[in-house]
C-alpha cells in the first residue's frame, strides 16, 4: 500500500536555492528506504517535506493519502516520527520518563494509557531500567534509543532518521540497525533514513534513492543502485567497502566474477565459489 508519494516536488528557498527540482518517489507501508547523497544534495529539505516542516514550492507531498496543507499536519505529524542526527537536539527534559512522555502528553494522552505507552517504548528498545534516570548522562548510543522511543511512543507508521549511526562505536551501529530491522519487521512501522555510511545501506534498506544537487539520479533496489558504480563516484559517494574489495581483486586478476556482494555475508559466498570451498 503507498503510504507517501511525492509528485513534481520542486523547493525554492527564498534566498533563491532550488533545494529539490521536480523530484518524484514512493513509499510504501513497510519499506525500508535510503536516501543518499552528497552534503548540499536536498535530503534535509525533503525530509522536512515529509512532515509538513516545509511545503513544496511546486508538486505535491501526500502522506497516507493526506496533502502536507496545514487542516493536515496534526494527522500527518502524528503519523510520521522523525529522529534527528544529533540525539542532544531530540532530548530535553530532565529525566526518560518524562521525555517519553512529552509527546504523548501534547497528544493529550494520560493515565494508564499513558504509563502503558511509556512501559512498552522503553521496553522495546531494552530501556526500561533507564526510566528514571536523566537522558543527559547517558551514552550516545542510549540517547539515540531513547530518541527512538520517544518517537516510538506515539506509534507512528513512518520513522525519518538522520544519519541514524553517527557518532556511535561499532558495536553501538549494530545493535542499532538490529532494533531498526526489529521495528520494521515486528511493528511494520515503514523507515526512511539518510546516511554518508553506505556500508549500513545493504543491511537496513530494500530501496535506494540517490539524490543529487535536488534531482534523484538513481532510484530501485540496493543492487539496482549499486551495480551503477561510476554515477555513485562521480558525485563524491563511495560503494560499500566489501564492493569495493571485490572491484581490486578482480581488477588484479584474483578472482573471476560478474557480482558485486555488498554485504560481508554475500562476499563470503562468492569466495566460496571462487576458490570452491564446500
Amino acid at each position: 500500500m503507498e503510504l507517501i508519494n511525492v509528485s513534481n516536488v520542486t523547493y525554492t528557498y527564498n534566498d533563491g536555492h532550488s533545494a529539490l527540482k521536480n523530484v518524484n518517489l514512493k513509499i510504501n507501508k513497510g519499506d525500508r528506504v535510503a536516501i543518499l547523497g552528497p552534503n548540499g544534495a536536498g535530503k534535509s529539505t525533503l525530509f522536512q517535506l515529509f512532515n509538513g516542516l516545509l511545503t513544496p514550492t511546486s508538486g505535491s507531498v501526500t502522506i497516507g493519502g493526506l496533502a502536507t496543507t496545514k487542516k493536515n499536519l496534526p494527522a500527518i505529524r502524528k503519523n510520521v516520527g522523525m529522529v534527528f542526527q544529533d540525539s542532544d537536539d531530540q532530548l530535553f527534559n530532565s529525566t526518560v520518563r518524562q521525555e517519553i512522555a512529552y509527546g504523548l502528553m501534547n497528544m493529550r494522552i494520560s493515565g494508564k494509557e499513558l504509563e502503558d505507552s511509556i512501559n512498552w517504548a522503553l521496553k522495546v528498545v531494552g530501556m526500561s531500567d533507564y526510566i528514571n534516570k536523566s537522558p543527559h548522562n547517558l551514552s550516545g548510543g542510549e540517547k539515540k534509543r531513547i530518541a527512538l522511543a520517544s518517537v516510538l511512543a506515539m506509534k507512528p507508521e513512518v520513522m525519518v532518521l538522520d544519519e541514524p549511526t553517527s557518532a556511535l562505536d561499532p558495536k553501538g551501529v549494530s545493535n542499532l540497525l538490529d532494533l531498526l530491522n526489529s521495528i520494521n519487521k515486528d511493528l511494520g512501522i515503514t523507515l526512511i533514513f539518510a546516511t554518508h555510511d553506505v556500508d549500513i545501506v545493504p543491511l537496513l534498506a530494500d530501496k535506494v534513492y540517490l539524490l543529487s544537487e535536488g534531482e534523484v539520479v538513481l532510484s530501485g533496489t540496493t543492487e539496482e543502485v549499486f551495480i551503477h558504480r561510476e554515477t555513485i563516484r562521480s558525485i563524491d559517494l563511495r560503494l560499500p567497502r566489501v564492493a569495493h574489495l571485490v572491484e581490486l581483486l578482480v581488477k588484479d586478476g584474483l578472482i573471476k566474477t560478474d557480482e558485486l556482494p555488498l554485504t560481508i555475508g554475500q562476499a563470503r559466498k562468492l569466495f566460496q565459489k571462487a576458490i570452491k570451498i564446500p
